[in-house]
């Protein structure tokens, strides 16, 4: 089985410690964060597709064509234009289901298990603030019924963790636009959900890397991951 990883952005709010290299290669406990992720990768994962951009060639360098005993295979994202346009690029390369995550989050083994026993699934993860992330509904068998960007208000608080279980169906959708030129992933994936069973499982741990701070307590927490 494949897994797409994006590493693509530009990761602006890590301000200096990005200085000519991706985020996704920002040095956690002596290791880049996209290595921590690979490694806690399940052995089903037998290819890695990662979607590269900004100064990409520090991890094509790092990883190379082979890396923990998975073929890597490289996409290139020049256009910056979101992680649906991200996804649409690795089309040709994909065969049938695969794993798809952001490459600056650490997810615990167990969790991407369980995701994988479905044939479409979406990690989420309970929050006290559902209006700094996309809010995940479900209906009473818990498939997906919408992902909701950020709300004001919010009953549901599961938010989405960016782990996807999809195939190839999701290419059967148009990427939907949700401005300054870019495409979102979560949008499309609510959109098939119209049509197909995506079910919805809670993660038990999860820690999404966005700023310095962010960064600073993955350093205390990074052993629950490993």
């Amino acid at each position: 089985m494949q897994a797409v990883i994006l590493a693509a952005g530009r990761g602006k709010r890590m301000k200096d410690l990005i200085d000519g290299i991706p985020k996704p290669m920002v040095k956690l406990k002596g290791k880049p964060i996209l290595e921590h992720k690979i490694n806690a990768l399940p052995r089903e994962i037998k290819e890695l597709v990662i979607v590269v951009g900004y100064y990409g060639e520090h991890i094509m360098n790092h990883f190379k064509r082979y890396f923990d005993g998975r073929r890597v295979t490289y996409v290139f994202q020049t256009n910056l234009n979101g992680t649906g346009g991200a996804l649409f690029l690795a089309r040709s390369v994909l065969r049938d289901k695969f794993l798809v995550m952001m490459g600056d989050d650490l997810y615990l083994k167990k969790d991407i298990r369980n995701l994988l026993r479905h044939d479409m699934a979406v990690l989420g993860r309970e929050v006290d603030d559902p209006s700094k992330f996309g809010i995940i509904k479900t209906n009473r068998r818990g498939h997906l019924v919408d992902i909701v960007e950020k709300p004001k208000r919010s009953k549901e608080k599961l938010a989405n963790a960016g782990v996807y279980v999809l195939n190839k169906k999701i290419f059967d959708y148009d990427p939907v636009h949700i401005g300054n030129g870019e495409f979102g992933l979560p949008q499309a994936i609510a959109k098939m959900a119209q049509d197909h069973r995506i079910k919805v499982e809670k993660a038990t741990l999860w820690h999404s890397i966005g700023s310095p701070e962010d960064l600073a307590e993955a350093e205390k927490i990074i052993h629950k991951f490993i």
